[in-house]
């Protein structure tokens, strides 16, 4: 069953991050089927987004598993969104830059972003490959980004969840806590990268030192951003600065939400939180894949999604 895409036609992208190693789920997480027909999370991603009215999609992958990803998920969507592929690779810093030569990991997420430069020209959305958003959120994030006419405004948006609807059961979660004014502006991102509930419910930030306690209504940002084509030079730059300074640690990562938060700080751009009533679920740990396909299976008999989404 194909979606009906929203009929306003002006081009907008989303950029898919699936580069990820998926070190604490045990496996290529992009690729786990959990919809009752064999779908991905990110199947129901690219749903959503030609629902909303996305024309094109790109994803960032590793070139190691991009056979498999063109047999088991982009043959699928041929002929339904203009799909793209580009490749996160360690080695793709800029010229006559040294790094660690036993580094493994990837450069982060604002890095992933950036292999996204030559093939999107448009305003995009980024999200992460092993999230479920809702619908919702798509249609918020896509409504704003219809509005960019200028494709080098450096007016961007993002998806505001409540800290509360996006934590996992089984272990800590990365999260940009943010500061929002009254305006709905985003004012301030921080990267917490070990959030999680204590047995007696409540929510803390389990950094070094002493953890800190969190407000479950805080907004948090779940890399669901609104951009134009103008992100890329910003990341360029100051992912030269980031690995001049960093590129001899072996597990030092650029994230989009520190990014945004530079940025901000700089004068540079502002940031439209746009708050969803959508519920997060997604697969960080083995141990939640139950409970995503359970939420799959509550959305189909519900009607909000076909029991297959390709005929």
């Amino acid at each position: 069953m194909n979606p009906e895409p929203n009929q306003d036609r002006m081009d907008i992208s989303l950029l898919v991050l699936a580069a990820g190693m998926g070190s604490r789920y045990g496996g290529t997480k992009q690729l786990d089927h959990l919809g009752p027909a064999g779908e991905t999370i990110m199947d129901y991603s690219v749903y959503d987004a030609i629902r909303a009215g996305f024309s094109k999609v790109v994803f960032v992958i590793r070139e190691h598993f991009e056979a498999a990803f063109r047999k088991d998920f982009v043959e699928k969507w041929k002929g339904r969104v203009q799909v793209e592929l580009v490749c996160q690779e360690i080695e793709a810093v800029p010229a006559g830059i040294s790094y660690h030569q036993e580094r493994t990991k990837p450069w982060g997420t604002a890095h992933a972003m950036l292999m996204a430069k030559g093939v999107i020209h448009e305003p995009f959305a980024v999200i992460n490959a092993d999230d479920f958003y809702g619908p919702e959120s798509y249609a918020l994030v896509a409504d704003f980004l219809r509005g960019s006419s200028d494709s080098r405004s450096e007016e961007f948006c993002m998806a505001g969840y409540r800290l509360k609807n996006t934590l996992s059961d089984f272990g800590s979660v990365s999260r940009g806590i943010c500061r929002v004014s009254k305006e709905d502006f985003l004012e301030s991102v921080t990267e917490h990268t070990a959030i999680a509930r204590d047995n007696d419910g409540h929510i803390h930030s389990h950094g070094e030192g002493s953890p800190v306690p969190l407000d479950p209504d805080d907004i948090v940002s779940m890399n669901f951003w609104g951009f134009t084509p103008g992100i890329f030079d910003h990341t360029d730059r100051m992912f030269r600065e980031f690995i001049r300074e960093r590129g001899q640690e072996l597990k030092s990562e650029m994230y989009i939400p520190g990014l945004v938060d530079t940025l901000i700080k700089d004068g540079k751009a502002t940031v439209r939180v746009l708050p969803t009533p959508a519920r997060w679920f997604g697969v960080t740990y083995q141990e939640d894949r139950p409970r995503a396909v359970e939420n799959i299976r509550k959305l189909v008999d519900a009607g909000a999604y076909p029991r297959k989404l390709w005929s």
